[in-house]
């Protein structure tokens, strides 16, 4: 690595993928202490010298995402008051991401509001994974370095791949996703048609293609509630797949989503350390977790080394 001291600090969001990024790159965690006030402030102290270091920040903006986003940001601001040379934030998850455009009257575009904050508090780079919506970059001024946690599932999926397999997307807005997890696997694409009525919310769903006999994967960047994701692996039970796979990068896995997945048509869901699981999700026999660490640790060097980042895909 250059000449430049680099340091990794991080909040109460996600320690142990951080203490992983840092084992990739063969480095200490740096020394933070992240707390809270008797009233629920946040409080945040630097506990090593950083003036001249490039800070990496590791911060998933995951539930409680209002309490992760604020000790984000009050780091950045202690860091750039203790004269750190560059701030940036690693995200592997953009909390508020679904909220990226004006998509009805009187609604806020609150991935704005959280990019123009993070500006504000002094962020000089982010990086961040698989967001929700690709135009949520142009929200920043300040560079931004956006990698693809599917490659780490890709590199999964390949492995279970039977003969015959298909990849469906669960929606619309998740086709060019699928079409690309598919280019890689080379196997074909499908795609969940959900159409609502005001008579009837499930008047219509079906497989736009042929999965009939054959082994489904079903790609999405995130799992929240796992209804999307449970739909359309009914839809594919009832036009006769022969297994069903799924295969995310962001398990959010909120309001009962862990119950849903078990009585679920899915033989397994395949997911990221993004965010962290809880217990019950780590006992699941459906889910599997893997790592994407060393994604982030590489890119981390590459940024610092000022080398491409592109290549990493």
């Amino acid at each position: 690595m250059r000449n430049t001291a680099l340091a990794i600090i991080t909040g109460t969001s996600n320690p142990a993928l951080a203490e992983k990024v840092c084992s990739h790159l063969g480095l200490a965690l740096g020394q933070v202490l992240v707390g809270r006030f008797s009233d629920g402030e946040v409080r945040v102290e630097i506990g090593q010298n950083v003036r001249g270091f490039d800070v990496y920040v590791i911060q998933s903006l995951c539930p409680p995402v209002n309490e992760n986003l604020i000790e984000l940001l009050v780091m950045v601001d202690a860091l750039k008051r203790a004269s750190a040379r560059q701030i940036n934030a690693v995200i592997p998850y953009y909390g508020y991401g679904r909220q990226d455009q004006k998509d009805k009257p009187r609604v806020p575009i609150a991935a704005k509001v959280v990019a123009d904050l993070l500006t504000a508090a002094g962020l000089d780079r982010l990086i961040t994974m698989d967001l929700h919506a690709d135009q949520i970059q142009g929200f920043f001024k300040i560079p931004v370095d956006h990698l693809y946690g599917t490659g780490v599932l890709v590199e999964q999926a390949r492995k279970r791949l039977r003969g015959g397999d298909i990849v469906v997307a669960p929606d619309a807005g998740g086709v060019e996703r699928a079409r690309v997890f598919a280019s890689k696997l080379n196997v074909d694409l499908a795609m969940m048609d959900h159409r609502d009525t005001a008579t009837s919310p499930s008047s219509h769903i079906h497989i736009v293609g042929d999965v009939m006999g054959r082994p489904v994967i079903i790609l999405d960047d995130m799992v929240d509630t796992g209804k999307t994701l449970i739909r359309t692996s009914e839809a594919a039970r009832a036009a006769g797949a022969s297994t069903i796979d799924g295969y995310c990068v962001h398990a959010v896995l909120s309001g009962g989503a862990l119950s849903r997945l078990e009585s679920s048509p899915l033989r397994s869901l395949t997911v990221t350390d993004t965010i962290p699981h809880s217990r019950e999700a780590a006992r699941s026999q459906k889910l599997r977790i893997v790592s994407v660490a060393p994604l982030l640790g590489e890119a981390i060097r590459r940024v610092h080394n000022e080398d491409s980042v592109s290549s990493l895909f």
